[in-house]
């Protein structure tokens, strides 16, 4: 299958010209008119990933391997180093980042993860009516992401958290626009924390890739037509806690 079909499938489903201006978004590496037999999905790319996939591949990823131009290729230092085997075993990559958080991956993890149903949509920022006490909401986010500790700003407010916002994976910026008595994201800075906590918004931090990592299992349902072979990557978070 070329890749310009699948790119006009993935155009349609979650348009790259609603990506954000700093992204880079869409066909990354690779010829509209290579022909590729498998397809993998996987939030990034690193090098045990390559050493499984099979030459002429497609990579679909939710983040973009290359953000910025670059000026020379050193494959000993990241990114260059992927790029090269990249090139090497002939595997091409498309990557959906802001545009697919805008059009599928909050609904996802909002509906399939989180359990609701309803839900309001604002952008990058969707809204959960809820019922919980800051302490039964952690639980309950804990039990949802199979997860043992979370990382919080509790305001001083014990009033019970009525409205949920989310935003997966790095929502800090986004936190002068919340709506709502807690917000569920990833990646909060201290001043971002400071802030929220002295308006009167919890913040409920569980991480980037916690928020990301059902990227291939809500596009895989897509890709089902397809007469090709899809794959779904078991991403790694390369942070580790000791």
């Amino acid at each position: 299958m070329k890749i310009a079909e699948i790119y006009k499938f993935l155009n349609e489903l979650s348009p790259f010209e609603n990506q954000e201006s700093w992204d880079n978004s869409g066909l990354i590496i690779g010829s509209p008119d290579d022909e590729v037999s498998q397809i993998y999905l996987s939030l990034d790319i690193d090098f045990e990933l390559l050493n499984e996939v099979k030459p002429n591949s497609l990579i679909i990823t939710h983040h973009p391997l290359i953000f910025k131009g670059l000026k020379s290729i050193n494959s000993s230092l990241y990114p260059s180093s992927l790029i090269t085997q990249m090139i090497k075993k002939d595997i091409s990559l498309i990557s959906l980042h802001t545009n697919y958080d805008l059009s599928h991956l909050n609904e996802y993890v909002a509906s399939e993860v989180l359990g609701f149903k309803e839900y309001e949509k604002d952008e990058f920022l969707l809204y959960m009516d809820v019922d919980f006490s800051f302490e039964e909401l952690c639980d309950f986010i804990k039990d949802k992401f199979n997860l043992q500790t979370l990382r919080v700003a509790k305001t001083t407010n014990e009033k019970r958290i009525r409205r949920l916002a989310l935003c997966t994976g790095s929502g800090g910026d986004l936190i002068s626009k919340v709506k709502a008595d807690a917000f569920l994201s990833g990646d909060f800075k201290y001043h971002q924390a400071l802030e929220a906590k002295i308006n009167g918004l919890n913040l409920i931090d569980i991480g980037h890739f916690e928020t990301e990592r059902y990227f291939g299992a809500s596009l895989a349902k897509y890709l089902q037509n397809f007469a090709i072979v899809t794959i779904i990557s078991n991403s790694k978070n390369p942070f580790t806690y000791c």
